[in-house]
């Protein structure tokens, strides 16, 4: 999965331990927040894990067309294919959604300066 998080994200990797199965990036700069990642092993249990990640609102209204540039489908709220963020009325937050090889979601999400609106429910950015 290094090659995901390494050449489709871009992120930087910070270290890699093969004989544990596991490998870490910096997300950010170095010394910051790190993503650690574990191999679950050959078993027939598996895990999906939701892991948010804050970034700018410009960041997250170019995800979807960056994700794509890297060969990644960005999601919305239910899961659907999408060309635009949808936003969390309630927080207010605008997000993009989307699966890594093993298939977690991962969010970007920005959080916005207006008030909550709660009854809007989820919408995409250009309703909101």
């Amino acid at each position: 999965r290094l090659p995901f998080y390494r050449d489709q994200l871009g992120l930087v990797l910070a270290a890699l331990f093969p004989e544990r199965q596991a490998a870490f990036f910096w997300l950010g700069p170095p010394g910051h927040t790190m993503l650690g990642l574990w191999g679950t092993g050959p078993g027939p249990q598996t895990m999906s894990l939701h892991t948010a990640f804050r970034v700018s609102l410009k960041d997250i209204l170019g995800a979807p067309a960056a994700l794509e540039a890297a060969g990644i489908q960005a999601l919305d709220f239910d899961g659907a294919p999408t060309r635009e963020p949808v936003v969390l009325a309630w927080m207010p937050a605008a997000a993009v959604y989307f699966r890594d090889p093993d298939g977690h979601m991962i969010e970007y999400i920005a959080m916005l300066p207006e008030e909550p609106r709660p009854g809007r429910g989820v919408v995409r950015w250009s309703e909101w």
